[in-house]
């Protein structure tokens, strides 16, 4: 009887409207303990739902997730495009396993990224500035406090891409991304726009990951170096313990569906990875003369990965509930076009890059795949959420945000989409 009851109650609870439905996860039987989404996944493998709103209660656009070590987790809310509507919540679960919102803050500006820095205090990316905040104070919002401010304010730009997030380096080092103002800087006739006060010029202040050095005691340098340029869209970076960095780079967005392709970038310091001059290996962008873009002096990506991918997050997975999972770099595909909507696991080396191979194909929605360009180094690996795609009344598209380990070694995941918190377990 669990899972017709499981799946009334979920059809109950849908929000009223045909969009809300469409984005209403059906449940039928169980997935570790949490009801059973309908997505089909990789053998071994099932996709909880732990919470999914309908109401004012929990956050309105879920992205970062962190946990707290005690079954507590901190959620950062976007909330929505437009300042002040985000807010960081905590999520705890009662007797019954039912899951309790507290906000802890408000009032914040396109909060994303939420870590603990290597002082063990928590810190919370806005789109112009990272903070610090107490979870465990008796008004955690009382200790909120600036780290660093003034970052680039893109929100005022057409396509910008306003997100900050941060990733703490093996010295403690703070690296920021800065997003483009801009989508591909062209004029409305499609000409390079080479002036500096555009963003575009090599010069430009953003469009880069920057890098504030750690001081001492939660505290780090407001001044900062630009560790790499080049870059649209960093949203999705990690260290590895061997000290590799790596950035997931969201391509510019031509109307053709199956170019450009997005990428995995191995960043160093000083290094220029060719936004808005160079797309894919060394394919100058439309607008740009090969004179202008000098695509072969940028440098060029790892893997590359499928057109409008949209990677947001990249984490390696070292838990204990899926051994043959351990060491591979799990990747959150965002986009909305029919590459996206999944969550991959690339096995990588011993300084954790990605392997790669070529000739390789990638999956589609609904059904089929299609080939990487001749010679184009992809990433070697498996998809753990190949079902993901939206079924009438069962499941919407997958839009996963952030991922995180739980102590257990479950995978836990944001989808800002359709509402939801959802756990990847063993079946």
């Amino acid at each position: 009887m669990l899972r017709p009851l499981l799946l009334i109650l979920t059809l109950l609870a849908a929000p009223a409207g045909a969009n809300a439905a469409q984005r209403t996860y059906a449940v039928e039987g169980d997935c570790g303990g949490r009801p059973m989404t309908t997505v089909r996944m990789a053998p071994g493998a099932c996709l909880g739902l732990v919470w999914q709103g309908t109401g004012t209660e929990g956050p309105r656009m879920p992205r970062g997730l962190l946990p707290l070590g005690n079954g507590d987790w901190l959620v950062t809310d976007l909330g929505g495009w437009d300042p002040g509507r985000g807010s960081v919540w905590r999520l705890s679960f009662g007797p019954d396993g039912a899951p309790r919102w507290r906000t802890l803050a408000q009032g914040l500006s396109m909060p994303h990224t939420v870590a603990r820095g290597p002082d063990g205090r928590i810190y919370v990316s806005e789109m112009n500035r990272i903070l610090t905040l107490d979870p465990e104070a008796a008004d955690p919002a009382a200790t909120v406090r600036t780290v660093i401010g003034d970052l680039p304010d893109n929100r005022l730009h057409d396509n910008r891409h306003p997100l900050s997030s941060f990733v703490f380096d093996g010295d403690g080092a703070l690296l920021v991304n800065v997003g483009a103002p801009s989508d591909r800087c062209v004029d409305a006739r499609g000409r390079a726009r080479t002036d500096g006060s555009s963003g575009c010029a090599d010069s430009a202040d953003t469009a880069q990951v920057r890098r504030h050095a750690y001081l001492d005691d939660g505290r780090w340098a407001e001044e900062s170096t630009v560790f790499a340029s080049g870059l649209r869209n960093s949203i999705a970076l990690v260290r590895h313990r061997s000290g590799t960095l790596l950035q997931g780079e969201n391509s510019v967005d031509l109307t053709t569906p199956d170019h450009p392709y997005d990428e995995i970038n191995v960043l160093r310091r000083g290094g220029h990875y060719g936004w808005p001059y160079c797309v894919d290996l060394t394919t100058p962008l439309p607008g740009w003369s090969a004179a202008q873009a000098r695509c072969g002096e940028r440098e060029r990506p790892v893997a590359l990965l499928p057109p409008h991918a949209a990677p947001l997050d990249l984490i390696y997975y070292e838990g204990a509930m899926f051994p043959e999972l351990r060491g591979r770099l799990l990747m959150s595909w965002h986009g909305y076009r029919r590459a996206g909507g999944r969550i991959v696991a690339a096995e990588t080396d011993a300084q954790g890059r990605p392997l790669t191979d070529t000739g390789g194909r990638y999956a589609i929605y609904p059904r089929g795949s299609l080939t990487y360009p001749a010679g184009a180094p992809s990433v070697r690996g498996k998809v753990l959420t190949p079902g993901w795609d939206a079924v009438a009344g069962r499941q919407p598209r997958g839009s996963p945000v952030v991922m995180a380990v739980a102590d257990d070694g479950s995978i836990w995941v944001t989808d800002d989409r359709s509402r939801a918190i959802l756990r990847i377990a063993r079946q």
